[in-house]
């Protein structure tokens, strides 16, 4: 992962002296505080956010299981990973009070939408999950190790 510290130091400078001017001028404070979070974002490479995904599913790698149940046991995390952060979202805009209420309508049906999606591709990848493990015949030390890894 490759990280350009002098543009990281120069933005969180900037982002210091944002905030002690909102300090001593108080006006405008949640305005500042915005500009201050947006100043401090990071951002990862592509390189990085696979890095990211590969250490995060570190343990299924690292499990005796067959490559094809490994594959399956991935796409499932993903995907509740998925449906948590498309929930989460679709909570915000539920409770969203400033937009309008046929923007909210329009808003909440496309998330309701893309949450179903997303729920029947789980349920799919479980489907595909149990008649793999049918084929695969595990021992019973790969059925619990498997199921430790589907819980987390």
């Amino acid at each position: 992962m490759r990280l350009e510290l002098t543009s990281m130091i120069g933005r969180l400078g900037l982002a210091v002296e944002r905030k002690s001017a909102t300090v001593d001028g108080v006006d405008g404070v949640e305005k500042d505080d915005q500009a201050l979070r947006d100043s401090l974002r990071v951002s990862l490479s592509e390189l990085g956010k696979a890095r990211s995904a590969a250490q995060k599913n570190q343990d299924i790698d690292d499990s005796s299981l067959p490559d094809l149940i490994k594959d399956l046991l991935k796409r499932i995390r993903a995907l509740k990973e998925q449906i948590e952060a498309k929930k989460e979202e679709l909570n915000a805009v539920m409770s969203d009070q400033s937009l309008d209420p046929e923007a909210k309508r329009l808003k909440i049906e496309t998330l309701q939408s893309e949450l179903a999606s997303l729920q029947g591709a789980l349920s799919s990848a479980h489907t595909t999950l149990l008649k793999a493990l049918r084929e695969q015949g595990l021992t019973d030390q790969q059925m619990q190790e498997l199921s430790s890894l589907l819980m987390k």
